[in-house]
This record gives structure tokens, sequence and C-alpha cells, in this order.
């Protein structure tokens, strides 16, 4: 067999594939054999027909093409390794020339990674937020905890905001009472937002045994986005206590004896998030950076089937259980289809980029994946995903997955070796040192690199 190489631009090549026909024995016996099982001769046993009689009867035109779609997988593979090629998706073959006997040529049109030079990252520069806890925000906290020991007691008046109102709902558009637009002892706090709008006027000033009706746009179900008129019925008015801050509610809320200890724990947990949240917003914008950096050509049909895909999982997964359609969906976010088109295909443009640019730094740093780290990534990755780390590791090993892991593991450290080289300052002008939250950096930017990169990996061959 020989081969060569025609480069079509930096992510596109077509290989051209000569086989001369001796090498097609083992695919042609095998067409035999398989046309052998396929077929009856009157005469003969079933998988006893010699060549001839089949070449007479169905013709050596369909033994050959038989063959010839057997043998291309292998020929292809040897013209792609010894290319030396780094190929993206299927290839486009067409088969130019087949003589009988004599010779096989095709040619193969396909993506490939596009060669990346990585430049000096050491002088990248970012800022960000500085950690700044505030006694507001320690407040916030602990009354936010507050608000969970609350208790409730039926109370026979009006209801008022704060509330706890228990209520019955049924949703009718154009006079028709929807199938999903009834709901009984549903439990509301007045003022908290989580239902529907219009509902706080709807129910304030009804006592138990009140009703009234509103109209609203409903935000869910069968007929999400359109107008309902809804009938709200009280049956129960209940006014919300709060316990006294002390040390008593400390004791009750926490493991900690006193007020005071409860607040000083609230700082500190709160200092950990926010510089859990600084170090992740230091991996974007030195990300951001980095590839302003280098000149990341795309694949285009790569870039279409990733588009395709983000699409296919907004409209499908992510809208569905919301009970949305995508018109819907951009109603509600106020985007026209043009600028949904645009996002969706800039935020393809990154992931890909991100992909390829973290992986040439992998090999650039010659970066290892150690089966701890895979182990403590699958684990992570199945307490987001819901499933218990057993029930994960499964579905990553049949799904044929456990490549991609490692990818992603491998991406959060390359992205971290950047970080590191880059000088990171706060908005107070005071350099970050992200040391002391190295390991929550490297799995953040391992989260972040499979989340940017996406399905891109999906789409490889």
């Amino acid at each position: 067999m020989k081969s060569a190489v025609e480069t079509l631009n930096p992510t596109r090549v077509r290989l051209t594939v000569e086989v001369p026909f001796e090498e097609l024995k083992d695919s042609l016996d095998a067409a035999y054999k398989k046309i052998n099982q396929q077929v009856t001769v009157k005469g003969f046993r079933k998988g006893k027909i010699p060549a001839r009689v089949i070449d007479q009867r169905f013709g050596r035109g369909a033994v050959l093409e038989e063959a010839v779609n057997d043998a291309l997988p292998k020929f292809y593979t040897e013209a792609v390794n010894e290319g030396e090629l780094n190929v993206l998706g299927q290839p486009e073959v067409d088969i130019t020339e087949l003589k009988d006997g004599e010779l096989l040529t095709f040619t193969a049109e396909v993506d490939i990674r596009p060669t990346i030079e990585i430049p000096d990252y050491s002088g990248i520069e970012v800022e960000v937020d500085a950690v700044e806890v505030t006694d507001e925000d320690i407040e916030k906290s602990v009354e936010q905890l507050r608000e969970r020991f609350a208790s409730t007691s039926p109370v026979e008046r009006a209801a008022e905001d704060g509330d706890v109102v228990t209520i019955d709902l049924e949703a009718k558009v154009d006079g028709e009472v929807l199938e999903d637009g009834v709901a009984e002892g549903v439990s509301y706090t007045i003022g908290s937002g989580e239902l529907l709008d219009g509902i706080d006027d709807a129910v304030k000033g009804l006592e138990a045994g009140g009703e009234a009706t509103f109209a609203s746009e409903l935000k869910g179900g069968s007929a999400a986005g359109k107008e309902a008129a809804v009938t709200v019925k009280v049956t129960q008015v209940a006014k919300r206590e709060l316990p006294e801050l002390d040390d008593e509610f400390a004791q009750l809320a926490s493991e900690f004896d006193t007020l005071e200890e409860l607040k000083a724990d609230s700082r500190k947990r709160l200092e950990n998030m926010k510089q859990y949240d600084q170090a992740t917003q230091a991996q974007e914008r030195v990300l951001d950076k980095l590839l302003e950096l280098v000149e990341v050509p795309v694949p285009e049909k790569l870039l279409e089937d990733e588009v395709n895909t983000r699409k296919h999982n907004l409209e499908h997964h992510q809208l569905g259980q919301m009970g949305l359609n995508l018109e819907q969906y951009l109603e509600i976010q106020g985007k026209t289809v043009e600028e949904f088109d645009a996002e969706t295909r800039e935020a393809a443009i990154k992931g890909i980029k991100t992909q390829f640019v973290l992986d040439e730094l992998v090999s650039k740093e010659k970066l290892n994946v150690s089966q701890e780290e895979l182990t403590e990534h699958l684990m992570r990755r199945a307490a987001s995903s819901g499933m218990s780390p057993d029930q994960f590791a499964q579905a990553v090993v049949q799904g044929g997955q456990v490549p991609m892991l490692v990818g992603e593991v491998a991406r959060g450290k390359a992205l971290a070796v950047v970080v590191e080289a880059a000088t990171v300052k706060d908005t107070n002008g005071e350099v970050v040192d992200l040391d002391d939250e190295e390991d929550e950096t490297v799995e953040a930017a391992s989260e972040e690199a499979a989340e940017a990169s996406g399905d891109d990996e999906k789409s490889e061959a």
C-alpha cells in the first residue's frame, strides 16, 4: 500500500491511497464467505458454493463491493498512522479507481487537529475580585439559617406579608382548566416570589376560606408562556415565628455553644467560598488571556457538529425538563434566534479552542494523570450527577468514557500550570496566592475545561 497526504487547509487533509490487488486477498476471501452464508444455490450445500459460481450467479461486482467495504477501514487507518495524523471525526471517502486483479485507489478527506504553537504564557496578568467578608454578609448568613428554623402557627386573620398560606390553585387558559393546572395543599410564603407573578397581591388580605382570581403568565407546564386566569383559594393562614438570636439558637442550629462562635464559623465558611470563587475566576480569566495569545484554527465540520450538539442538548434535555421549547426559552431570555445562534457558535468555538490548547499543553508539559487523581475526579463527577461512585463508574466504563474523564483531569492540570505561572491580583492591587487552594484549583480547572470543551471529544474519531 502507498499513501500520500495533501494539506487542504490547516485543519483538513486529503489522503490518496493505492492498494495492490493482492493486498485485498483476505477481504475477498471474507466477502465470498459472507455471501456463501447469505445465499443458496441449487446443487450446492449452504456455505460450500464455489467462488466461480458466486461470480456467475451474483456477479463479480457484488463480491468486489463487499471486499472493498471490508478493506477500506483497515487501509484508511494504516494511511492515517503512516502520515502521523491526528484525525477528527469520520472521513469522506471516494473510490477513484478499482481495477479487478490490479489496483484499488481511493481518497479520504478528513479534519485534523491543527498544529498549535504555545507561546510563553508566564507574562499573563489578570485581576480578580478581592476576598472580603463584611459584617453585613455575616448577618445575612445567620439570618438565612434563622429562617430555616422558623416555626409556624395557624392564625385566624387575613394573610399578610411573610405569612405561610396553604392554598389550592386552578389555572385556566381560554376558559379551559389545564390538565396540569390544578394543585392542592400548596404551602407558600407570601413575598417569597417562588410561585406565580401576581399571587402575592391576590392572597394578601384573604382569610382561610377566601379566594381570588388573577392573571399570570405561566412559567412551566403544558401552557408555558401563555396568559392564564388563576384561581387561588386559601385554606389556612399561618404566622412565621423566628427564633431569638442568642446562644440557645446557636446550640439549636449548629454544633457551637455561643452565637459569637456561630458567627465566627459563618465568616470562615464565607471566606472559603469567596476564595474558591476567586480561584475559579482566576482560572476563567487566565484561560481567556491564554486563548488570546494562541492562533487556533477551528475545523468547520467539528464546529458544525458541536453547535448542533449544544442545541440538541438544550432543546431535548434542559428545556424538556423545564417544560419549555426553544421559542418559549428565547422569549423568556429576550433573545432573537439570530442572537442565540451567534452566542451558541461563539461558545462552541471557545470550547473547541480550549480543548485544543489545553491538550497541547498537556503534551508540552508532559502531564500525566494518576489513578488517584482519576478516582477523585470520578467521585466528584458522581456526586454532581446524583449517582453513587459505583453507579457512575459503571456508566463511564460501559459508555467508553474513561478516556474523556482522563482528558478532563489532564486539561485541568494544564490550566493549573498556566494559572500558577500567571500574575493574579485582586481589585485592591494585592497579589493573590492560590497555592493554599491548589487541590480545589486543579479540580475546578478540570471541571471548567470539561464544560468549555463540552462534547467536542465525543465528536472525534
